[in-house]
């Protein structure tokens, strides 16, 4: 895109593309987004490659989002993001990004990098583009010589690939997640042929798409296997007193093992003369680059050496960790402006430079600030007399579409309709003088006479665009609560016949010949129990208080069914309730809704996420819960971030499109505005009045709205616990959405129950209420759960840590120096202050801010929007900031004594962080790690380990099922429930609601599941030669045993050969087995054991199968068949052959059902 427009800028331009080597160029008075505009016109000039050196990694993001709105897609060179020296590892993501550039490295275009990255020394061309080979479709190719091409490339063997620098390998399959690429690739051999590549979901691990080819990186910026030689001779020689046998690290290499913060010893793996002269950025470059710079570079990379050479003083005398100088790891800023010499050099300034040889000025002003004033009588006074003097074009922009609506309903009184632009281009070609445009930019441009483009900033201070950036990913049954895959030897289980034992891990035993794999359960005085794999529906988690303190009973006493009965007669009496309450409701007449298709259609279009399996679930029953005549009662289960709000939206769409009222109920006003932002947003291009009643509008606005409301003209309301107060009328109301209802008070919930009468009411709530519940409470408050975690690969790294004052200042600087914000928990109101201070003497260059629940809400909301808007980098807060506005930009938090703090609370406060792309950092900060105890120390372990399993969900089962039950069922019911265990008591819970609704009172002796035993004595296991890891088999037993319907279970077999490639004989007789017994337990049958010469099926005595037919298959076979007792048919037949016995089982059922 030219700017045809700058006459002056043009001629510079021309001037600028032809920077001999070694000769530099200066161009002032860059005001506001200008040097941005200028980098983009140099790359829509030149052919060579332009290299923009920014002075640090803010200010890069900053010209990566204004190139982008100028038309162009630069180039990044990301950052580490580690302090020197740093014991952290970098993360996998950022390396493949680097990686992927260095091998790759453009002809054209625009590459941003931060002044202190391109200082950093990296591994030499040389070695780096000779160690990538390609792999493609059709090709010869050994797994075996694969793999360890793959080791020495630094690839890392799992079970699972869910990051770059990951494989896995299982029989005909490898599944690779290369560096460089956005998707593992699962390769699949026909003998030793490549016969498909397929690229596929790290969430779900199924295939998304088929390729040809691709190219495989090595997984880390060193030869870390191949190196080994080299860095022991160089670190002999730079380390000649250490005593190697001392370092753990230097074992680990020698081991092959990549150990935290290796990347600050990456120089000892190549030879030094080799590494010193070629192992830069510049050695990556076309001769032919045209380097631009900040004129700011030359202090700030003064600066970084003056901090380098202060970490390596602190550091260097630690003997057990020696570490190398600066020198070797950094470029010296004589050595960086020496490389710079060989490229032609253009430095930009805001400034004019003095007028000599080789320096331009631009003719332009500074973006002057333009502030709306609501106080003032002519809020827009400023931007009016603006508009009308100057003598150009102006394009206003906004940071969203919501936020570009709420401007034009803002501005249009005083300067008149305002069309919308998609771009700067469609402006610029365009004839209109003024419009509006979005783009997430943070300075405005001011070109005399020309145009002006004016930003956020300029009208309401210092704004902060918000970035969100999500991962779509899917709900892995991983997550269910029935899961055992989280079991460790020696966890409490329940065992629906026997009791609570412990788990004692899987095992293969040898039966007539037959391997069969069992799960062990250990019982008092040493008994055990096998549970067949096909089985394992007999076994759940047990959860519902400490597992140190599960019961463990004795097999053959009657304990257990004592517990079991006692608990049922309590659960009889919950389900009446509950029942109840839901007949009450079903009795009511609402308003029954019509989705208008087509414009549905388009709305859904506008939402930019793709929506998860789960949430898209909650949608369409919402919907079709909205359709029906009786008020809908509907409660939305899921974690913060994981999408409800999406799913309120398309509800009050509904409602509003169908001339029904909106009414969105919120705690806190903070939350109030943030929906009020989102609404907006997502509500921008349909003609929807939304409005928000909180404490902060003015009375006079307030009364008006109300008005409005009484009226019919406010479509949308969003509001405090004002909404429900008195005087608060609506013209027709349709739909109520209530967020976090448990954190409104007694009287609150009363009002809203009282309107829940006969409006639709949808309740949101991030206290992960278990799926066990679903199931429990089916049809009696409609629940939905979005149980999909954020993408599991960027987990928050969690440290427990003594309080040091270097250890905060290490904590704090590696979030501050990469552009972040911190939140400090301090949870004690009166030495708050006092905390805020020291961190200002500790850091003096931080900006912090304080946040506390006894501040009045008005200030509260100033601090919090300020730190939203990145004026504060550091938050001193108490727990207030549990349920807080969500500030992307925050991604480390430090928490203080946080063994006074339960699991739960540090879950959640935990989960501030980790919003975005970035690696998210928790700190617990206690007085002493050695001397924890207890509980404290328990749960400081357990929220270390979760960090780990990625979701927090595992973490929160334990803690939040109990909570999220009390809440649903009331407190008295707690105590039955740790008797059994949650999961049955659900399952309980659910049978006899079930039999409250046919009718029937529950039976309390009938054997509590109809599981059918399916027996027909052939091997039907998951072979560990087809799958290996332990965890992931009874993970897959234990879905197959759960499934209740042949489609389901095709489901789980389809994607094992996706997965695992073709299912062999034993795992093929196992889907066999269960088909036969989801039949088996439709006709009621209680077992079904055959073996070579027959054998005999039992029914329950509530089977369907009615006598009729089984006296029927007795006469057209008697030599066959023949009934022993009134409920055992015993079958005599020879069935030596195992494909024979499975039909001979499926047609005897067919011929039942």
């Amino acid at each position: 895109m030219t700017l045809a427009v700058l006459s002056d800028l043009n001629q510079i331009t021309e001037t600028l593309i032809q920077i001999p080597a070694g000769e530099r160029r200066w161009l002032g008075n860059l005001t506001g987004a200008l040097p941005s505009l200028v980098l983009a016109e140099l790359v829509q000039r030149t052919t060579s490659l332009v290299v923009m050196v920014a002075k640090d990694s803010a200010q890069v993001s900053l010209i990566d989002e204004e190139l982008r709105f100028f038309g162009v897609t630069p180039y990044i060179f990301p950052d580490w993001e580690t302090l020197p020296y740093d014991r952290l590892s970098v993360h996998q993501s950022i390396i493949s990004e680097r990686l992927s550039l260095l091998s790759n490295m453009p002809q054209q275009g625009v590459v941003l990098v931060a002044a202190t990255t391109l200082a950093q020394r990296i591994a030499p061309p040389k070695w780096l583009l000779g160690q990538h080979f390609d792999i493609r479709k059709g090709q010869k190719l050994n797994f075996e010589s694969q793999r360890q091409r793959l080791s020495r490339a630094g690839y890392r063997a799992v079970e699972t690939v869910f990051e770059p620098g990951e494989y896995a390998l299982r029989g005909s399959l490898m599944d690779i997640f290369p560096m460089g690429q956005t998707q593992p690739i699962r390769i699949e051999l026909f003998d030793d042929e490549v016969e498909s590549l397929r690229l596929f979901d790290a969430e779900t691990q199924r295939t998304t798409t088929h390729i040809e080819n691709f190219r495989l990186l090595p997984a880390q910026e060193f030869p870390l296997i191949d190196g080994r030689g080299m860095f022991r001779e160089r670190f002999g020689d730079l380390f000649p007193d250490a005593s190697p046998k001392r370092i753990p690290f230097y074992q680990d290499v020698l081991n092959g093992v990549s150990a935290q913060g290796l990347e600050y010893y990456q120089p000892l793996f190549f030879a030094r003369d080799e590494f010193i002269e070629g192992g830069t950025l510049f050695d990556y470059l076309p001769e032919s680059s045209l380097i631009v710079s900040d004129q700011e570079v030359d202090q700030v990379l003064d600066h970084f050496w003056v901090d380098i050479n202060q970490r390596y003083e602190d550091r260097r005398h630690n003997a057990e960790l020696p570490i190398l100088p600066p020198n070797e790891l950094f470029l010296t800023v004589n050595e960086l402006f020496g490389r710079l010499k060989a490229f032609g050099r253009l430095v930009l300034s805001e400034q004019p430079f003095s007028p000599r040889q080789g320096t331009y000025n631009v003719e332009a002003h500074v973006p002057p600030l333009l502030p709306i004033d609501h106080k003032s009588q002519y809020p827009l006074q400023a931007l009016s007399s603006f508009v009308g003097t100057f003598k150009g074009r102006v394009l206003i922009i906004a940071e969203s579409a919501g936020r570009r609506e709420t401007l034009k309903e803002l501005i249009s009184p005083a300067l008149g309709k305002m069309p919308v632009v998609e771009s700067l281009d469609e402006f610029l070609n365009g004839k209109m003088p003024i419009a509006l445009g979005t783009a997430a930019l943070e300075r405005g441009l001011l070109l005399d006479n020309q145009l002006a483009v004016i930003v956020e900033n300029q009208l309401f201070g210092q704004r902060v665009i918000q970035r969100r950036r999500r991962k779509v990913s899917e709900v892995s049954e991983e997550f269910l609560v029935k899961s055992l895959s989280e079991l460790s030897i020696g966890a409490p289980v329940v065992h629906i016949d026997h009791g609570v034992g412990r788990y004692g891990g899987l095992v293969a035993l040898e039966i007539d010949n037959q391997t069969h794999e069992f799960v062990q359960l250990d019982y008092a005085d040493n008994a055990k129990v096998y549970v067949p794999v096909a089985n394992l529906q007999l076994i759940s988690r047990y959860s519902g208080g400490d597992p140190d303190h599960a019961p463990l009973h004795k097999l053959g006493t009657d304990t257990w069914n004592k517990a079991k009965r006692k608990a049922l007669e309590k659960i009889h009496d919950v389900a009446a309730e509950l029942l109840n309450i839901q007949a009450r409701r079903q009795a009511r007449e609402g308003h029954a809704f019509v989705v208008d298709e087509h414009a549905y259609d388009i709305f859904c279009s506008q939402f930019s996420f793709e929506e998860t399996p789960d949430q898209a679930n909650a949608i369409t029953a919402t919907l079709h819960d909205m359709a029906q005549s009786k008020p809908m009662d509907r409660l939305v289960c899921g974690d913060v971030g994981f999408g409800k709000t999406e799913v309120a939206m398309r509800a009050a769409f509904v409602a509003v499109h169908g001339g029904k009222q909106v009414a969105v109920l919120v705690p806190t006003t903070l939350l109030a505005q943030q929906h009020y932002e989102n609404f907006v947003d997502r509500f921008v291009d349909w003609p929807v009045r939304i409005e928000v009643l909180s404490r902060f509008g003015s009375k006079k606005d307030h009364n008006k709205i109300l008005a409005d409301l009484a009226a019919g003209q406010v479509d949308i309301i969003i509001g405090t616990h004002k909404l429900i107060q008195e005087g608060v009328e609506f013209h027709d109301l349709g739909l109520m959405i209530v967020d976090e209802e448990h954190r409104f008070g007694v009287r609150d919930k009363e009002k809203i129950k009282a309107i829940r009468a006969d409006v639709d009411m949808l309740t949101l709530t991030a206290t992960p209420i278990p799926r066990t519940l679903n199931m429990a409470f089916s049809g009696i408050r409609d629940l939905s759960i979005i149980a999909t975690p954020p993408a599991r690969r960027l987990a928050v790294k969690t440290f427990v840590l003594e309080k040091t004052s270097a250890a905060l200042k290490e904590a704090i600087l590696r979030e501050l120096l990469r552009g972040g914000q911190v939140y400090f928990l301090h949870n004690d109101v009166d030495s708050i202050e006092r905390a805020a201070t020291e961190l200002r003497t500790l850091i003096p260059e931080a900006r912090v801010a304080v946040a506390h629940g006894q501040m009045r809400e008005r200030e509260l909301e100033q601090v919090m929007q300020a730190f939203y808007h990145k004026q504060a980098n550091i938050l001193v807060c108490s727990t207030i900031i549990e349920t807080g506005i969500d500030v992307p930009n925050a991604n480390t938090i430090i928490i203080e004594r946080a063994d006074k703090l339960g699991l739960a609370q540090l879950h959640q406060l935990r989960g501030r962080v980790g919003r975005s792309h970035h690696q998210a950092y928790a700190y617990l900060m206690v007085p002493s790690v050695k001397n924890l105890k207890g509980d404290a120390e328990k749960r400081l372990d357990a929220i270390q380990r979760a960090s780990t399993l990625g979701a927090g969900f595992i973490l929160a089962t334990e803690d939040l099922e109990i909570r999220g039950a009390g809440e649903l069922l009331g407190e008295e019911q707690s105590g039955n429930m740790q008797a059994i265990g949650f999961s049955l008591y659900m399952d309980m819970l659910e049978r006899a609601t079930k039999a409250i609704q046919n009718g029937k009172a529950p039976n309390l002796d009938a054997p509590l599941s109809l599981t059918s035993d399916i027996n027909l004595n052939l091997p039907a296991l998951i072979p560990d030669q087809y799958l290996g890891d332990v965890h992931q088999r009874l993970l897959f037993y234990k879905r197959i045993s759960h499934v209740s319907d042949s489609e389901s279970l095709n489901e789980i077999r389809v994607e094992m050969m996706d997965r695992f490639g073709m299912l062999p004989n034993q795992a093929q007789n196992l889907f066999h087995v269960h088909r036969l017994r989801i039949q088996a337990e439709k006709l009621g049958i209680e077992k079904m054991d055959f073996n070579a010469k027959g054998g005999i099926i039992e029914f329950s005595t509530e089977t369907p199968v009615e006598a009729m037919t089984i006296i029927k298959i007795i006469q057209a076979k008697p030599k066959f068949f023949k009934m022993e007792g009134g409920r055992r048919l015993r079958v005599t037949a020879n069935l030596i052959d195992e494909k024979e016995r499975l039909n001979f089982a499926k047609e005897l059922l067919e011929q039942m059902g």
